[in-house]
Parts: structure tokens; C-alpha cells; sequence
């Protein structure tokens, strides 16, 4: 990896052609233009463990806009934030449409947001911005909050300012969580933070140990590593949340990914009743937070909203949140990858797009994806997504961010490149057809 500032190498020379590489850009430049009417963005010096300065194309991809109010539009919101009908609004009463990245690692095995090892957690942040996402989806597992490791220096080695002057203090895991919420924040963007799985591991294969708090304690104990209960859950989210309580960027909580029970069974009452009350503990800390509601069957069906809605004391506080990929479809015969357009758009309308279309709540579409080379199926199933969320408008969250996985395994999802390091962006991937065109 070469010094700061030096993104052109022989494979991506001909994508940075016109590129300005001699203007370091100061932290005010990197945030605007921001409307008027959006909140005062703090100021602070980018930090890299090398002492250099951040240098950043003035433009990143030549195929993009880089000035006017649609590049903008994005960033124009005021904190707080609420629920009206099929819209998030902020204190404006302007409609906030979510364009996020998930940037996922503090719920896998090496505890912490990926690419921390390449590159500053600051710098990383200012890359999202740039790309053209206002907001971030970050998750964690509960392992991290009850155990808190201590975090080995070669997954943060690029982030070595966490630790005190002298070190005598070890860095952990809510010590770096906590730490990259506050760059991502700094950098003008929102912060979703999610609950992702029990146990720290690639998420969700057939382990039963994802559904944690929906277990038995005694299978748990025996077969996890981690075990816990309802009330544990609802704790940890407590210990996550109560440092970020003054952060006005911080726009609230998705309560469980995909959730689901032992071997994939789960009730929409018994869920709703758990998102109930982990929504009021963390209301009685912020009353300003929203609460995100995700699905059952993987985040695939809001159906139960209709008869069973989730209900808060405090009112206008509650997203619903869908997940929708090319093998997604449970139930039915064939998944999405295979479907017309007619046929997907009817099953997101009955699965949770009805939400929005009769004007009952937002529905964020908290995770979406493509592989950088994709099949057939693939590309149907993108296509019909990337139609239909804008036809019904709906807010999304792209997955992912990361360049690759904890196994060192190349992320085909990723919008980064693993190749080089994180701001090498593999502008070809198909998700550019989502980002471009929702963003702008």
C-alpha cells in the first residue's frame, strides 16, 4: 500500500485519469456543499497513525456528478427525526429517503468493522460520504457486549490512535465500535446501529445459535458459546446505546437482524412483542431514536404488520425493515432471481411494500445486494429491485461496504477492492446502478 494519497496504480490509472491528486482538500471542503438548513457538521483533524494529511480526489468517479443540489439532496436533513405515514421526516418536516451502506465485522470473528487494518476509521467515513451514502448501517453481536475483547493490534493497525499515549490501557471491541460511530457521525452521516447475531461469526447460516434470546438457556449453554435471555438482549442493547445517547446523528436502532427462532421458526406476534419492549428500555434513554422492526422469515415478511402493527408509547417512532436478495422468496416456488417483474413486484407488495403504498409506515429495505459478476438470475433479480424501490420510493441499505470478509475471503459484494486497499472502489460492480440512481 503506498502513502496517502496515492490511489493510481497500473490497474486503476485510466479511472483517475482526470484527477486532481495534488489538492489536499481541508475537513470544511470534504463537507460541502451542505444545505443550509442541515445541522452544523463538527470540525475536527482527519487522524492517521502516520501522521500524513488525507488527500481525496476532488472527484472520485468521472461518470458522476460532483457539484449541484443533487449531489446534496442527501445530506439535507435537521435532527430529530420521526415517522409520518410512509415517511421518516426530520425536525423540518422534510422526508428523509435512507441511501445506506452496510459496513459490517463487529458481528464476525475479528470483533471490529473491517478495514481497519488499511485504512483510518475517519478516512473510511469521508470515502462513504463521498460515494454518495448519507447513512450507515452498523452491526454488532452480542458477544462483543458481554465479553468485550480485548482487540489484537493487526485488525486496527491503521487505527492505533484508540490507544492511550503510554498503551497501558487495552483497546476493546465497544472501545472501536464506539470510536467508528464517532468518525462515521463526524462525517455528516447517520448512524443505524444494528443487532446482528448472538454469537461473533459470519452471518446466518443454519447455526442455531443466531436466534441467542429465542433459545432455550440450557441448549444455549451446551452448544453456543454464548448464551442468553430476552432480558440479556434487551441489557447489551442498553450498554450499546447509552454512550451514543447526546450523538444527534445517531438515528436509532435495528433491533435484530433477520430474526428468527430455533431452526428459522418465529412468530410476527412474539417478535413484535420483544421489539416492544427493547424499543421502551431504549425510548426511556432517547426518546428521539427511531426503532427499526425488521421481518420475520429473514426480514422477508412484514405481513403480520397488518393485523399485529408494533406499538410504542412513544408515538411516530417505529421503521419497518425489509431484506430482499435474488434467493429471497420464502414459501413460494422460485425465488426472485426468477421471477418477471410483474411477479416480484407483487410479492414485495404483499411482503411489506403495502406499508408504504397505503401510507401505514416507512419501510427501509435494510439490506440489498449484487455479486461484482453476477448470473443471469442476478441481474433479473437487480433490475426488478433497483425498478421497484423507486417506484415506491423506498430508503435502502447496500451490503456492503467491505472488500472482504473476516476469513480474508474476497466479499463479491463488496464496493471496495481488496486488490489494493479501501479507496480503490470497483466502479463496475452493478450496485452503481442503484447508488447512482437513488442517490441523486
Amino acid at each position: 500500500m503506498g502513502r496517502m494519497g496515492e490511489y493510481e496504480t497500473e490497474s486503476n490509472r485510466a479511472i483517475y485519469a482526470n484527477v486532481d491528486f495534488n489538492h489536499v482538500k481541508t475537513q470544511s471542503e470534504l463537507m460541502n456543499p451542505v444545505p443550509s438548513n442541515s445541522i452544523d457538521i463538527p470540525t475536527r483533524s482527519v487522524l492517521k497513525s502516520t501522521g500524513s494529511a488525507y488527500t481525496e480526489p476532488t472527484r472520485l468517479d468521472p461518470g458522476r456528478p460532483t457539484s449541484g443540489d443533487e449531489r446534496t439532496t442527501p445530506f439535507n436533513f435537521t435532527p430529530p427525526f420521526r415517522t409520518q405515514g410512509r415517511h421518516i421526516i426530520d425536525a423540518a418536516k422534510v422526508p428523509l429517503r435512507l441511501f445506506s451502506i452496510n459496513w459490517y465485522g463487529a458481528s464476525d470473528i475479528d470483533f471490529v468493522p473491517g478495514g481497519l487494518d488499511v485504512r483510518h476509521r475517519d478516512e473510511i467515513a469521508q470515502l462513504i460520504r463521498r460515494l454518495g451514502f448519507n447513512s450507515v448501517r452498523l452491526p454488532y453481536a452480542d458477544e462483543i457486549v458481554r465479553a468485550n475483547p480485548v482487540i489484537d493490534d493487526r485488525v486496527i493497525s491503521e487505527n492505533l490512535d484508540l490507544y492511550d499515549g503510554q498503551r497501558l490501557v487495552p483497546v476493546r471491541a465497544l472501545d472501536v465500535f464506539h470510536a467508528v460511530v464517532e468518525s462515521l457521525t463526524a462525517a455528516g452521516l447517520l448512524v443505524i446501529v444494528n443487532n446482528h447475531i448472538t454469537q461473533a461469526t459470519w452471518c446466518c447460516g443454519a447455526n442455531p445459535c443466531d436466534a441467542g434470546w429465542a433459545n432455550d438457556w440450557l441448549f444455549g449453554k451446551i452448544f453456543c458459546r454464548v448464551s442468553q435471555s430476552e432480558d440479556e438482549w434487551i441489557e447489551n442493547w442498553e450498554t450499546v446505546m447509552r454512550p451514543l445517547v447526546s450523538n444527534p446523528l445517531v438515528l436509532g436502532a435495528d433491533l435484530r437482524n433477520e430474526v428468527r427462532g430455533l431452526w428459522g421458526t418465529m412468530h410476527w406476534e412474539n417478535w413484535a412483542k420483544a421489539a416492544e419492549r427493547a424499543s421502551e428500555r431504549l425510548l426511556a434513554w432517547n426518546p428521539e431514536w427511531l426503532m427499526i422492526v425488521e421481518g420475520i422469515s429473514s426480514a422477508n415478511d412484514l405481513t403480520g404488520v397488518r393485523r399485529r402493527p408494533v406499538q410504542l408509547s412513544v408515538p411516530d417512532r417505529v421503521v419497518y425493515s425489509a431484506h430482499v436478495y435474488q434467493w429471497s422468496g420464502w414459501g413460494q416456488l422460485y425465488p426472485y432471481s426468477r421471477r418477471t417483474y410483474e411477479e416480484f413486484a407483487a410479492a414485495m407488495r404483499e411482503n411489506w411494500g403495502y406499508l408504504i403504498e397505503e401510507d401505514v409506515a416507512p419501510v427501509w429495505v435494510g439490506e440489498v445486494g449484487t455479486p461484482d459478476e453476477p448470473t443471469d438470475g442476478d441481474a433479473n433479480y437487480w433490475t426488478h429491485l433497483v425498478e421497484y424501490l423507486e417506484e415506491v420510493g423506498a430508503g435502502w441499505g447496500y451490503w456492503a461496504l467491505n472488500a472482504h470478509k473476516a476469513t480474508g475471503e474476497k466479499e463479491s459484494y463488496g464496493l471496495v477492492d481488496s486488490q489494493w486497499d479501501w479507496p480503490s472502489v470497483r466502479w463496475a460492480h452493478p450496485a452503481w446502478s442503484l447508488v447512482n440512481r437513488g442517490s441523486r
